[in-house]
């Protein structure tokens, strides 16, 4: 079975780059799904379309990341696929508001798109960087099955040159949770690429 990815999406510019994004776990396999979610009926009309009218899912929820989390235990996504936060430096990864709700402690993957993703005419793959503070077994396994599926070669660290970035929870983390160290979280600050973020003990297969 494809995975599954919710791209989160509102119409706004980091919106799109989570979208760009989710276009490059699709040409691994991915399956997508958009999700927008409204925190008040009448915010459902305003609803955003995509350029090209892929299919929008409208989840009504006091909170972002909980209409998300929602969405995907019940539709089995494994992945959520957000942008930058707000004003967030053009290449630069910061995690918004509901993506740190998710990475600290959700049930589900969390992908982070650099700002301005959405802008570049393509987004290539070559070199996938694999982090796992203990040596998970899970990241080196997703980070080679991405890179089989994208035509690309796997870095045994994360290096500067990575054109995408999987890193796995901490240790002690409850398997099947998100939870990241201050070491990773400053990796992600680091990147210059797409972040994919594990929960513990578990491996993505596109």
């Amino acid at each position: 079975m494809a995975l599954t990815a919710i791209v989160s999406y509102d119409g706004t510019d980091s919106d799109r780059d989570a979208l760009a994004l989710g276009r490059l776990l699709a040409r691994a396999g991915a399956s997508l799904e958009l999700v927008y979610v409204r925190h008040a009926p009448d915010d459902l009309k305003d609803a955003p379309a995509t350029d090209d009218g892929m299919p929008l899912h409208v989840v009504l929820s006091g909170s972002t990341p909980d209409g998300l989390r929602a969405f995907a235990l019940e539709n089995g996504a494994e992945l959520v696929v957000f942008g930058s936060e707000y004003r967030t430096a053009p290449g630069h990864v910061v995690p918004q508001a509901s993506a740190r709700r998710l990475i600290d402690g959700g049930p589900v993957a969390v992908a982070l798109a650099p700002a301005g993703l959405h802008e570049r005419d393509e987004v290539p793959v070559a070199t996938i960087g694999a982090v796992g503070e203990d040596g998970d077994p899970c990241v080196a396994e997703t980070a080679g099955t991405l890179a089989a599926a994208l035509g690309a070669e796997v870095a045994p660290r994360a290096t500067a040159g990575a054109d995408l970035l999987v890193v796995g929870s901490k240790p002690g983390t409850v398997t099947g949770r998100v939870t990241i160290s201050a070491a990773a979280e400053y990796l992600i600050e680091l990147a210059r690429c797409p972040v994919i973020v594990l929960p513990r003990g578990v491996a993505l297969a596109p």
